[in-house]
């Protein structure tokens, strides 16, 4: 337990040092208030640019706070999960690859506390950036549009963070079990490819964890079928708790792998 508690705290520190807990919220704040601050102001917008023909108006659609929300997530499930995953999909195969993880193997640590020791501290980081991107959403949102209701806010927020926990236990995954830069395409391939695939052709199944950010949506219209919601949630982390035992089963496998 001492040794965990060690790790946790080294990589607490490492976060903070490499500001990973200041830029990577403020990336998701500033995406969460993009929509809702650009939808409101379009129109001052194209007239500030000028050169519009005469007579032109443009008829903005009227949105409901739930469709600005839906867009501040549409932004975290490109960009936001594009900054998480180059940032943490190394955090592993780099310290393998320098020889930094043999000054923590030759000591009676364990594997799964080195795993889960990386894997508190991104969700933190996550944890944390989502609630700035929501808050910063939800704010812009409240003082343009109008207000939500706060019990089917809270519960997108904690599935969107459900399918946090699943990237990162991927990307976590990946970086165990293969070097950087094959790690870093095989992560970015399994989730964006996973969600194409979602986007094209997921009409045909209801249940998948590449569902949950349209769910956590669905929640806040009142129009989720509770029972295909409750499969993906459930689906999603015990595939997420599968990925970090593997996770943990290939660090072991490669530590002999790792730089001296």
């Amino acid at each position: 337990m001492r040794g965990f508690t060690v790790l946790l705290q080294k990589e607490f520190r490492e976060a903070w040092r490499s500001w990973k807990f200041l830029w990577i919220p403020l990336v998701f704040a500033l995406l969460g208030m993009s929509d809702p601050l650009t939808n409101y102001y379009m129109m001052d917008i194209l007239n500030a640019v000028g050169n519009l023909p005469e007579g032109f108006e443009m008829l903005m659609p009227e949105l409901m706070p739930v469709d600005l929300l839906q867009a501040s997530i549409g932004q975290f499930q490109t960009i936001g999960l594009l900054v998480l995953i180059a940032s943490f999909v190394g955090t592993i195969s780099k310290e393998r690859a320098s020889g930094m993880a043999t000054l923590l193997y030759v000591r009676p640590i364990s594997f799964g506390a080195y795993f889960m020791s990386k894997f508190i501290v991104m969700s933190t980081i996550s944890f944390i950036s989502i609630l700035a991107g929501f808050a910063a959403s939800v704010y812009y949102t409240v003082v343009l549009y109008g207000t939500f209701e706060i019990g089917s806010l809270m519960a997108s927020f904690f599935t969107y963070f459900s399918w946090l926990l699943f990237v990162i236990a991927v990307t976590l995954m990946m970086s165990a079990t293969f070097k950087t830069v094959v790690a870093t395409a095989c992560a970015f391939a399994f989730i964006f490819i996973g969600q194409i695939l979602d986007a094209l052709i997921g009409a045909f199944w209801t249940i998948s964890p590449w569902k949950l950010p349209v769910y956590g949506v669905q929640l806040m219209r009142g129009t989720m079928e509770m029972s295909d919601y409750w499969w993906s949630l459930s689906i999603t982390l015990v595939i997420t708790i599968i990925c970090m035992s593997i996770g943990i089963l290939t660090m072991k496998k490669n530590a002999s792998m790792t730089k001296i």
